[in-house]
């Protein structure tokens, strides 16, 4: 399984069975290359050099380091025609949406662009709570439109991405760089609200009539957002696909490319799932806990009741460094147990981060989770989860909770995988509190 960088091996104990789920592959592509051609013939609308013109503002959105999405050749590629365009360095302002995390370093925006674009640009963070650094873009279905002010006064909005399966929005991509991570904290904190996480259609791997992906694209919209270029990666990590041009119309490509490869189709349920997460999701327990609930709250159930999610991650930062990383561990701490905490949380105005909380909560309630070689037990216990040294204790462990010869499931990239079990989706849905409508849990 992927852990940190590296990879942590496991043999399962006798009486034990498994299964392997994972993202298909697909032949990987020069990035490079493809970028260049994505952006001379897009998916829609006209080239980005047609859009660019000398004399304008350009803002170029890219994702933080919690993203591991290749920025260094996407944004090289955009400056490239920018500046065949006629734009000027100065022109142009490289904004990293960092949303409701901590800060990028400077060593973090070296690796993310290359030293020789983050030397000679302005490059600077969102800044999701400071009034100042934000404009106000109206109200979309009780959701307040905030985004960096930088994002919205540039004459030319630009964004890069990844297509790929989100708890909430369907899917990612070049809209929810802008609109999340370059957004204000009260949008951030109103479209990850329990009463926006459980309306009918918000679910991994579903954008046809989910309002929190609509938020977010018509967030982008009202910001300006012309043009994205976004990429889809396979369970190893390579690129297969780069696609460039309108915002809506490259993300319904993407999606169309990357569902098939995404998707698993599973016959049975299971006692255990092992989700693997891997660099650089599981530096912190925030962002590696989005394992426990993509696996449980799949499209279709795979955990049977009263199961067991094991996921290997180092979290080396603890519960995380950011802001909303903070109020997740201190909205944990609640109360003594999942449904408290569920309830403590259903019950007032959230704040961004907050949602992680109050979502994993509500798994918790239905399914245990271990953590495997994390570097600050303690804060996995306040999180409601089980600390493990070794995969050996852990499924030794997962064995004595089941009281049967367990099934296992084993999900090597599970922030990558939707998993579809043999039973509909409702019962399991209703149980936790996650939106569903009758037509979605039947397709």
């Amino acid at each position: 399984m992927a852990y940190g960088a590296g990879v942590m091996e496991f043999e399962l104990p006798p009486g034990m069975t498994a299964d392997l789920a994972q993202p298909r592959s697909a032949p990987s592509v020069n990035v490079a290359a493809e970028a260049e051609a994505a952006l001379r013939r897009p998916i829609a609308g006209p080239p980005l050099r047609e859009l660019a013109r000398a004399g304008q503002k350009a803002c170029i959105v890219f994702t933080d380091a919690t993203r591991d999405v290749p920025d260094d050749v996407l944004v090289a590629a955009l400056l490239r025609e920018l500046h065949a365009a006629g734009l000027r360095r100065e022109d142009v302002t490289l904004l990293c949406g960092v949303g409701m995390h901590r800060p990028s370093t400077a060593e973090e925006k070296c690796a993310k662009l290359g030293p020789k674009i983050a030397e000679a640009y302005r490059v600077v963070d969102s800044k999701a709570s400071s009034p100042a650094d934000l404009t106000y873009l109206g109200d979309h279905d009780g959701v307040p439109l905030w985004v960096s002010r930088i994002a919205a006064e540039a004459d030319l909005l630009l964004a890069t991405g990844v297509v790929e399966p989100h708890q909430y929005a369907g899917y990612s991509g070049g809209r929810k760089t802008v609109a999340v991570g370059a957004g204000g904290e009260a949008t951030i904190a109103a479209t990850h609200s329990p009463r926006m996480i459980e309306r009918p259609g918000v679910r991994l791997g579903n954008t046809q009539g989910n309002p929190f992906h609509l938020a977010l694209t018509e967030s982008a919209r009202r910001a300006g957002l012309r043009f994205v270029v976004n990429v889809v990666k396979d369970g190893e990590g390579r690129v297969v696909a780069v696609a460039a041009g309108e915002p809506r119309e490259t993300l319904a490509h993407l999606v169309n490319l990357a569902a098939p490869l995404y998707q698993v189709s599973l016959a049975q349920t299971y006692d255990v799932i092992v989700a693997g997460v891997g660099h650089p999701k599981d530096a912190n327990l925030y962002q590696a806990s989005r394992a426990v609930t993509y696996t449980y709250l799949a499209p279709r159930p795979v955990l049977k009741p009263g199961g067991v999610i094991i996921v290997p991650a180092p979290c080396g930062e603890g519960v995380g460094l950011g802001l909303g990383e903070q109020r997740f561990a201190e909205a944990m701490r609640f109360a003594p147990t999942p449904d408290g905490v569920a309830q403590a949380l259903r019950d007032k105005v959230t704040l961004a981060g907050e949602q992680r909380a109050y979502l994993l909560a509500r798994v918790l309630r239905e399914c245990r989770a271990i953590f495997v070689g994390a570097g600050d037990p303690e804060s996995v216990c306040a999180c409601h989860m089980t600390p493990c040294e070794t995969m050996a204790q852990a499924l030794s462990l997962a064995a004595e909770w089941t009281r049967r010869e367990a099934d296992v499931l084993v999900v090597p990239h599970a922030l990558l995988t939707v998993l579809r079990g043999p039973e509909p989706i409702a019962d399991v849905m209703a149980a936790v509190g996650y939106g569903q409508s009758e037509t979605q849990a039947e397709e």
